[in-house]
């Protein structure tokens, strides 16, 4: 893997996580460093990092506590 994809990796917290769960993207990436931008959606997707994810979370949480102040009323 060359020097540039392994300070990405070291950048990416997720991306290097999922990189180490899912190991067939050591090969891929030595063959196509380019491929990093895919790898790092993919981990973000995975990890449920992505904006729509954040906000699907934020709704839930809300309705979580609508529902509880309503229950203890």
């Amino acid at each position: 893997m060359n020097i540039k994809t392994q300070f990405a990796l070291k950048n990416h917290p997720p991306a290097l996580a999922y990189l180490h769960e899912h190991a067939i993207w050591y090969k891929i990436l030595n063959r196509n460093p380019e491929r990093f931008r895919e790898l790092n959606e993919l981990a973000k997707e995975y990890y449920k990092l992505r904006p729509s994810d954040r906000i699907e979370r934020m709704v839930d949480t809300m309705s979580f506590v609508s529902n509880l102040m309503a229950n203890l009323k």
